[in-house]
This record gives structure tokens, C-alpha cells and sequence, in this order.
């Protein structure tokens, strides 16, 4: 496997444990990141940067949702480009409605950085788990 595969790993585990230094690390201070069109949390796209990451889209998922996973199954290798095949799973925390609902990451790498992340997922399931 590539060093950018080895990259993107390390970022699924840091999420996983919420060991926000490393995600930061990981990123690029000027990353571009697009929630998929439509989803809870993509009024705010494109998030530039960490810091309107964690507080945009990382804060709501750990204020709103319980026990929230992207749980990564496959990682494609293209080079400076990683795809990454997984699920969402967890639960809402204003409808207690669980999410299983599969995605698609595409990761954008230069030298060593995470620039740039495209979320792809099934937003109406998501918008169903929000909805009393």
C-alpha cells in the first residue's frame, strides 16, 4: 500500500478514537471539505480549513448523534487520490432513529496532507434518522 493509503488509514483510526491532534496533523491548514449535496451538515460547504471542520461539521456530529462511526472498508488507491468505501452507523440523538447508511470518500493528497475530501452518502436516509 502507498504512503497515502497509509495516511488516510491513520485519519480513520483518529477519528474513531476522536484524537483530534492527529486529524489536525493530517490535514493541510487550507484543506477544501465538501459534505455530499443535501446532507445535514452541507449548508456550510465548502469548509475551509481545520479548525471550520471540527467546529462545522466534527462539533454537530458529536453534539447530535450517539456513538456516530465511519467505519472505512475499503480503500481504493489512485495515486494522490484515495477512495475510501465504508458505512455510517449511529444514532440521532432528538429521534433516538439509527443510520447504517453506506458512503464514499474521495481524499485529495499533496504532499503528505489531506487538501481536499468529498463526502458521497444516501442523504435521504440520513434526513429520515433526523425526522421526528
Amino acid at each position: 500500500m502507498s504512503q497515502n493509503v497509509h495516511l488516510i488509514q491513520s485519519l480513520y483510526q483518529a477519528f474513531a478514537i476522536g484524537d483530534g491532534a492527529t486529524i489536525s496533523a493530517v490535514m493541510d491548514p487550507g484543506i477544501v471539505w465538501n459534505e455530499a449535496e443535501n446532507f445535514l451538515y452541507s449548508d456550510r460547504n465548502p469548509y475551509i480549513g481545520p479548525a471550520a471542520i471540527f467546529e462545522g461539521v466534527f462539533g454537530r456530529l458529536a453534539s447530535e448523534w450517539d456513538n456516530f462511526q465511519a467505519t472505512p472498508a475499503e480503500f481504493v488507491d489512485g495515486g494522490d487520490t484515495i477512495v475510501v468505501l465504508g458505512r455510517y452507523t449511529g444514532a440521532y440523538k432528538a429521534t433516538h432513529h439509527t443510520l447504517n447508511a453506506q458512503f464514499v470518500h474521495v481524499w485529495r493528497i499533496n504532499d503528505g496532507r489531506a487538501t481536499g475530501f468529498q463526502q458521497y452518502t444516501d442523504t435521504a436516509q440520513a434526513r429520515a434518522v433526523s425526522q421526528p
